[in-house]
């Protein structure tokens, strides 16, 4: 069985050593296996778990519904409704980030449309921004 100290294991995975550090830290990784020295060594399954959580992460996945995810992968005998539920309610943020994308880029391009490149006294980019009231969607960044 191959075992990786951890700048290998980053590199492998994908993941950065400090975030492979706190990903032990809060347990979504378990503690690996360490040298008489105190090195870190990650077997194959921990490489695999790193790029599931990087995976997650890049489709926005918060921690807690990470460690759900893991926590099913980790028990394959369950049902996979909490796995869906933990999918659609990050699909329905999405969606909601979406609307409010939409409702950005409407604002932006009636802005735009409003200032023919005049002079700033007329610009409605300037005029649109300065009014507080005139907000169509927030985004939640």
């Amino acid at each position: 069985m191959s075992e990786f100290a951890i700048g290998e294991a980053s590199r492998r995975s994908g993941v950065k050593v400090p975030t492979i550090r706190y990903y032990e830290q809060i347990g979504l990784l378990p503690v690996p296996a360490r040298t008489e020295g105190q090195r870190r060594l990650y077997a194959e399954t921990d490489l695999r778990r790193l790029s599931f959580i990087r995976h997650a992460r890049e489709l926005g996945f918060d921690v807690e519904a990470i460690r759900t995810l893991l926590s099913l992968q980790d028990n394959p005998q369950q049902s996979c409704a909490a796995a869906d539920e933990t999918a659609r309610a990050r699909l329905d943020e999405v969606d909601r980030r979406i609307a409010s994308l939409q409702a950005l880029r409407v604002e932006l391009a009636r802005m735009i449309d409003g200032c023919t490149a005049g002079r700033v006294a007329e610009c409605r980019v300037i005029e649109t921004l300065s009014d507080q009231t005139h907000r169509h969607g927030k985004l939640d960044a």
